[in-house]
């Protein structure tokens, strides 16, 4: 829960305290914007496009409880925002690690996770990276609760397939 003293000071121009409020949410923006973007460069792009939009409008904020909510809701949006102005179809980075198996089956749960359509990737990104409740991710981006679970069913479904076909090897009783 973040510091509503901090949010208080932030919403009357108090730049030290936005500034830490943004330090304090850097890791769960870079998290979703990732989710969504993939590439680092598109994700500082969001980033810094939300920092500014939420200190133009910091003071339009009205419930400092919802913060992290009205956060990453504009955040959402910029990523999506980016995306159709690029038109861009999102490759999967590679990156090196010591363990093979283990690098292989986190690139196998990250290209699953790219696969899914938008709406899915998100609720996806929001419940397991953020570990949302399926309440919040109602309100950030503006469904119903129960389009949310079922968001979420159908995205493990999804990924169940996908990570079966490209992890022939692993058990279905693995992924539940």
């Amino acid at each position: 829960m973040p510091d509503n003293k901090l949010i208080r000071k932030a919403k009357k121009g108090h730049h030290p305290s936005f500034i830490k409020l943004m330090k304090q949410y850097e890791q769960s923006m870079y998290r979703v914007s990732k989710g969504i973007l993939k590439k680092d460069e598109d994700c500082a792009d969001a980033i810094q496009e939300t920092i500014l939009i939420c200190y133009k409008k910091m003071s339009d904020l009205k419930e400092e409880n919802y913060f992290k909510t009205w956060l990453i809701r504009i955040l959402i949006h910029e990523c999506y925002a980016l995306l159709n102005k690029r038109k861009m179809v999102i490759p999967v980075r590679e990156c090196h690690e010591r363990d093979k198996t283990e690098f292989d089956l986190k690139l196998s749960v990250q290209e699953a996770v790219s696969s899914l359509n938008d709406s899915l990737r998100t609720v996806i990104t929001l419940y397991y990276f953020e570990d949302l409740t399926i309440k919040e991710i109602a309100e950030i981006v503006n469904i119903p609760e129960g389009t949310v679970k079922s968001r979420l069913s159908t995205a493990r479904q999804q990924l169940m397939s996908f990570l079966e076909e490209e992890q022939p090897p692993l058990k279905r009783s693995a992924w539940k």
